[in-house]
């Protein structure tokens, strides 16, 4: 006896030395739906259980979520991504020396216009174990990166400020992040909004971003982080945007858009859709539960026949 995986997903057959063939898996009525959506639905069943492939599949979906989680954001993979992405050479701007030669750095600075500065943040939350078991840590600057990021922001002030933190999926910024930052970038500098240093924020949790935009006195904040990862997303990157935000901002400051991957919403609508909310925020000077989103979206030709799915 041989087992045939070759007829199709969804069907495993049984042929037998006498070519008598007998379906083991039953299928599902809602078959049909299974290409409109990464949902678990419609697996079929073989007697009272789940067919091996989906049991399978759901194992590595689960892996792949404890790993999104658990894994580190690989920091100068990501900056070469963004050099790449926003075609520009990047100047990394070492805090570390902020503190004892600040004079120096501000001139220098201001001699690199051409090029894409990064700072990078740390939280308070030291490694993996302490984010998780203490996300209030993941929410605030570590000592270090707050006073060189104060002394950094003395007597500056823009626009627009881009916060990337690692959040629950380093994968979903490492993926994602590089084409919605160009992105953005060419929107911004359309719009003649003066744009902060690109920030990377290891150890993130949302309102991290909003101690950063304080100290760099960014009327705009744009918070980039992965987002808690689901058993088919484990990419999934969220954005995360507050006006005038400060230490004491509160989630109802915010506006979010979610889901921003490549088996979600496309990098070019979710930017297009954060620069018309950006845009009535500045009109309106405020933000979150007020402010809101407006932008029309393409809809369905309502004069096409109607698709019958069952």
């Amino acid at each position: 006896m041989s087992i045939d995986y070759s007829q199709n997903k969804t069907s495993l057959t049984v042929k037998s030395n006498t070519n008598s063939t007998s379906d083991l898996v039953h299928l599902d009525p809602w078959e049909k739906l299974k290409q409109y959506t990464d949902s678990r639905i419609a697996l079929g069943r073989v007697g009272c259980s789940v067919p091996t492939k989906p049991l399978l599949k759901f194992q590595l979906d689960h892996a792949e979520a404890k790993d999104a989680v658990l894994q580190d954001l690989d920091v100068d993979s990501l900056i070469v991504k963004l050099s790449e992405n926003c075609r520009s050479p990047i100047v990394e701007l070492d805090l570390e020396l902020v503190t004892e030669r600040s004079d120096q750095i501000n001139n220098q600075d201001d001699q690199m216009n051409d090029s894409l500065k990064i700072l990078k943040v740390t939280s308070q939350a030291q490694d993996k174990s302490e984010y998780l078991k203490r996300p209030d840590w993941g929410r605030l600057l570590s000592i270090e990166s707050a006073k060189q990021l104060e002394v950094f922001g003395k007597d500056k002030s823009y626009d627009v400020a881009i916060v990337m933190g690692d959040g629950l999926s380093a994968r979903a910024i490492a993926e994602n992040a590089p084409k919605l930052v160009a992105e953005l970038l060419s929107l911004f500098n359309d719009k003649g909004w003066t744009i902060a240093p690109l920030v990377i924020a290891t150890g993130s949790r949302v309102a991290l971003g909003d101690e950063v935009a304080e100290r760099l006195h960014a009327k705009m904040l744009v918070m980039l982080i992965g987002e808690r990862p689901g058993l088919s997303s484990p990419d999934s990157l969220g954005i995360y945007y507050t006006w005038d935000a400060q230490s004491s901002s509160h989630d109802a400051m915010r506006n979010c858009i979610s889901n921003v991957r490549n088996a979600g919403l496309p990098t070019r609508v979710a930017a297009s859709r954060l620069l018309a909310l950006m845009e009535k925020s500045y009109e309106l000077k405020l933000s979150g539960v007020e402010l809101k989103d407006e932008q029309e979206l393409p809809v369905l030709d309502q004069s096409q026949t109607a698709i019958k799915l069952l």
